[in-house]
């Protein structure tokens, strides 16, 4: 989180998370798209099956550190940015689930008895 003297934390743009969460997937479609690079071309460039591909650019499948890698290889965007935002993403769904959050809620209760 970032802070700044006499600026509430929730007011900076970098602190904010955004009410839907993102799929990385869809951020790399844009990027190719404004790369003017097509789905088959990069699958091809990557060596990987064009379909795998396609569902991570709709966001119905996670990239792996294995396809940051070659994400990496093929763009020069750092593999760890890929990581790095489908950890997020993965942290904002699981948080958003009501189930998953009244488990923690159970298990923090259960750990401040101990």
């Amino acid at each position: 989180m970032i802070k700044l003297k006499d600026v509430d934390p929730r007011m900076i743009a970098n602190n904010l998370k955004p009410s839907e969460p993102v799929h990385p997937g869809l951020l790399l479609k844009e990027e190719i798209e404004c790369r003017g690079i097509t789905q088959k071309s990069l699958a091809k460039q990557m060596g990987v099956s064009y379909t795998v591909l396609n569902e991570i650019l709709n966001g119905k499948r996670p990239i792996s550190v294995e396809y940051a890698l070659y994400l990496e290889a093929v763009l020069g965007v750092d593999a760890q940015l890929w990581i790095q935002m489908q950890a997020d993403y993965n942290l904002q769904v699981a948080k958003s689930d009501k189930i998953i959050m009244r488990r923690i809620k159970e298990i923090r209760k259960m750990a401040a008895v101990l």
